[in-house]
């Protein structure tokens, strides 16, 4: 059996209503005054309150910052910071989607480590110093940010930067589905995509792949794919909610430990040079990168539908077969879930896709995880079916 590492997160709590609880984990932890950091949205649709009311009435001295921007810029990354010193507080809550919980692990890390810069940092296992404690709570079940010791950041116009380091994990991940009442069909749709392309990904990753981490993305797949449509299309279904938290948190784990790929190598320039919402970015290009990649991982992608939708995917047919069966699966499930299935329909024109191949060509980090190597000539080639015309 193949050798492997794996790391989380110390303490996952999936429970309904956990939030209520937030005082007794921040004396866990030994904060006092944490730092809550979050975005305009939850602050302006009244989210924020389900969890501020239970440290207020405690008299739990806290703080907000809530400047967090989707795909957050270096400076939002200091400026929390900044608020986080200034205060005087010893913990962190990240509160929201993958960029408020990306931008408070790394506020946990610079508040208190004064002297690092995120120049220093970014990269793999460059962290130095420990960081403040640190909960992070999912408002989307999608990125998996809070299982994961990633944090992504806008460097440029249309330029990102990872931060990779074990030091980025937080101590608790609370998943209370209680929190995603509410979320718009559509956000909660993209991300659940988003969530199993980690899986998929990370089942199929090259270089990393291990039987913990696939085990995960086994279970991330069905959680996710059984309640997505009734997650998206009812969501006051809390239980469903409540899966689908838990699904996307299983497939965070999956991909932290074995890699993603060329999903996301290309789905990344979309949303750099577009503003295409990450989960949606993914969706777009996953059918056509599962078909390129199938002569070098049939035999996984069917594994994947056989254990994960054994009524839609019996143990009959070629590999091949199954694999374009699951694709076409996977498919319909985009169409279902009423999202964009082509880059045409996003108003990126023909002209623009050399461009994003030259971009996804960049994302050496991802790309080597690709089971099936990949040219610039192929990144275009998937760019074109990916925008709907055929013969382009």
């Amino acid at each position: 059996m193949t050798e492997f590492n794996f790391n989380t997160t110390k303490s996952i709590i999936s429970n309904i209503g956990a939030v209520s609880k937030i005082v007794d984990f921040c004396r866990q932890l030994s904060i006092t005054k944490p730092l809550i950091v979050t975005d305009h949205g939850i602050v302006n649709c009244g989210l924020l309150l389900r969890l501020t009311e239970h440290l207020s009435g405690a008299s739990f001295a806290h703080c907000i910052y809530d400047n967090v921007s989707q795909d957050p810029y270096e400076d939002v990354i200091y400026e929390g910071t900044d608020v986080a010193v200034k205060n005087n507080c010893d913990g962190v809550i990240g509160f929201g989607g993958g960029s408020s919980m990306d931008t408070a692990k790394l506020v946990a890390l610079l508040a208190n480590n004064k002297k690092i810069r995120l120049d220093d940092i970014y990269g793999l296992d460059q962290v130095t110093g420990t960081r403040l404690p640190l909960i992070l709570i999912p408002t989307t079940a999608g990125t998996g940010s809070e299982v994961t010791p990633i944090s992504i950041v806008t460097t440029g116009d249309t330029t990102k930067a990872g931060v990779i380091s074990n030091q980025l994990l937080p101590d608790i991940a609370l998943l209370d589905a209680s929190l995603t009442i509410g979320l718009p069909s559509n956000i909660t749709a993209a991300t659940g995509i988003d969530a199993i392309v980690h899986a998929i990904e990370a089942y199929t990753s090259k270089i990393k792949k291990n039987v913990y981490s696939d085990m995960l993305a086994i279970k991330a797949i069905q959680l996710l794919c059984e309640n997505i449509k009734e997650a998206t299309f009812n969501g006051r279904n809390i239980d469903a909610r409540q899966k689908m938290l838990l699904g996307a948190s299983l497939a965070g784990q999956a991909f932290a430990n074995a890699p993603v790929a060329a999903v996301h190598a290309l789905a990344y320039p979309l949303g750099g040079y577009f503003h295409i919402p990450h989960g949606l970015s993914n969706s777009l290009v996953l059918p056509h990168v599962m078909r390129f990649n199938a002569s070098h991982c049939s035999d996984l992608y069917a594994e994947i539908a056989r254990l994960t939708l054994p009524h839609s995917f019996k143990a009959k047919g070629t590999d091949f077969e199954v694999t374009e069966a699951f694709i076409q699966f996977l498919e319909s499930l985009i169409v279902s879930l009423e999202l964009p299935t082509s880059l045409k329909e996003m108003d990126i024109e023909t002209t623009s896709l050399p461009l994003l191949a030259n971009e996804a060509m960049k994302q050496t980090r991802l790309l080597v995880n690709n089971p099936k190597p990949l040219s610039k000539f192929d990144a275009l080639a998937i760019y074109q079916k990916a925008y709907g015309v055929k013969n382009l």
